[in-house]
């Protein structure tokens, strides 16, 4: 990773290399929040750890811009965790193997964490330094932002001082993003009566593989395949052809993720194992031909394995795997409003089989409440016909676009100012924190920027080096320009 701390700018790449070695998954960002801690009172600055677990770090303004308005440069500290079915690697212990690739840093056979760590690392950066310019600066890291945004839900009014803030998780140099998609999980739980296996039958794991995945707001309208999906349509078509009979079946690991792999054990009598061989061989080329485009290499894979004892319950597979295939993904609605952005969307991300049960999670985004609000709905009468229990949780709201943002105006009148070129003014289908900040904080301007991330939220993501440059160059030149406090 001595690759890193070379790229430009230095400042923020030197800090982001740190961040690679010290884990920091969701829920566990304990011991980068300690470090982050250590080194802001040895630099002699104000550090605040809310309740919560949030930091809030105060750098006074510098010479001759005492009078500006007060700027929060804002950025989470979790990433998300996501490996290679081959790499090894446990995301509270191993530090992130970064390496650069022409004008890429990616992560080997994980992710890479440029979401949000660029961002966390360009405040860091501006913390440290003592040549750059700006106003009274307040840094909030949040907790937590990729699991449920437990810190942005935590934060409580009257400790920000600022007026404005600079939200730094965008994923596309040269937009601007001044508004976001609300979102709440959905889940739903599903009894699980077992029966014995029949002992003359064959065992086989059923596999779905080789998926891109992706983030499930950003990526979600490319169309790419959803694993879990992908594996209820086969089993929905072919248990009766073929009997089959599910002992296990798991898919996804994280709801914000689009699942790039999902597993099923099945039970087939004998005399039916190559014919489900061939329907496994029918299946994949037919999944290609499909997703030719945004999933080119998925795979479906057939393996024997030990006979296990139980199988699900014949009624119970059957509610199971309806729901599954019945259940809405992908995108609902495109929005009127803003051309090209996903208005309503869902994501089928986590399949777990427990002992006693089956649990099936959701995430469901949308722009507008109604939308939001129509999908739980649906939920709500597709688990009514399963017979499953669906249950809505840790709702949180979209950021309202205001078109009269004065620091809005700021970063585009800037951006064109250095790049003689527009910026695109966009509203993001992802969850941002700014829409939870905006409760304790309604008058507080907001605005989201940050370089180009490509895939975040699984494995292949990367980060592109000369747009971190270019986000690095606007950050400095907006503190810049922050206008005197009235």
């Amino acid at each position: 990773m001595s690759q890193l701390s070379q790229l430009a700018p230095q400042p923020l790449w030197q800090w982001f290399e740190k961040i690679c070695a010290i884990p920091r998954p969701s829920k566990h960002e304990a011991a980068l929040s300690q470090f982050i801690q250590d080194w802001a009172k040895s630099r002699g600055l104000t550090v605040i750890e809310d309740a919560t677990g949030n930091l809030i770090i105060r750098k006074p303004a510098t010479a001759g811009m005492e009078d500006r308005k007060g700027v929060v440069i804002q950025a989470h500290m979790d990433m998300v965790p996501q490996a290679n079915a081959d790499k090894v690697h446990d995301f509270t212990k191993d530090p992130i193997e970064a390496w650069v690739d022409g004008d890429w840093v990616k992560a080997n056979g994980t992710t890479l964490g440029a979401d949000n760590g660029i961002g966390m690392s360009s405040a860091l950066a501006i913390l440290e330094s003592t040549d750059i310019p700006h106003g009274p600066l307040e840094v909030l890291l949040t907790i937590d932002e990729e699991a449920g945004m437990t810190g942005a839900f935590g934060l409580q009014a009257g400790v920000l001082q600022s007026d404005i803030l600079i939200n730094t998780d965008s994923e596309q140099e040269g937009e601007i993003y001044m508004g976001c998609a609300g979102g709440v999980d959905a889940s739903f739980t599903l009894p699980l009566p077992k029966q014995a296996t029949n002992s003359q039958a064959q065992a086989f794991k059923l596999t779905i593989s080789g998926l891109k995945g992706g983030h499930s707001g950003v990526n979600i309208h490319l169309g790419r395949g959803n694993a879990n999906k992908l594996l209820a349509r086969f089993l929905f078509d072919h248990a009766d052809d073929f009997g089959l009979a599910l002992t296990d079946i798991t898919g996804g690991s994280l709801r914000n993720a689009i699942p790039r792999e999902a597993h099923a054990t099945v039970t087939v009598a004998a005399d039916k194992a190559d014919a489900l061989a061939l329907a496994v061989s029918d299946y994949q080329a037919l999944l290609r031909q499909e997703l030719a485009v945004a999933d080119a290499d998925v795979k479906f894979s057939l393996s024997p394995v030990a006979l296990p004892s139980e199988q699900f319950a014949t009624a119970a597979q059957s509610q199971l795997l309806a729901l599954l295939h019945a259940c809405p993904n992908g995108v609902i609605r495109m929005s009127d409003e803003v051309e090209g952005v996903t208005e309503t969307s869902l994501n089928l991300g986590v399949i777990t089989t427990n002992a006693d049960n089956i649990v099936v999670l959701c995430l469901i985004r949308s722009l507008i409440d109604s939308g939001r609000d129509n999908i739980c709905s649906q939920l709500a009468a597709l688990g009514k016909l399963a017979q499953a229990e669906v249950k809505f949780s840790g709702a949180y709201p979209g950021w309202k676009p205001d078109s009269n943002s004065e620091v809005m105006a700021i970063v585009r009148d800037t951006y064109q100012d250095i790049y003689h070129k527009e910026p695109v003014i966009m509203v993001i289908h992802a969850g941002l924190e700014c829409g939870l900040f905006k409760e304790p904080y309604p008058t507080m301007d907001m605005v989201s920027i940050g370089p180009t991330i490509r895939y975040p939220h699984s494995p292949d993501e990367k980060v592109n080096i000369t747009t971190v440059g270019q986000y690095w160059q606007l950050l400095l030149a907006v503190l810049e320009r922050i206008p005197v406090k009235a």
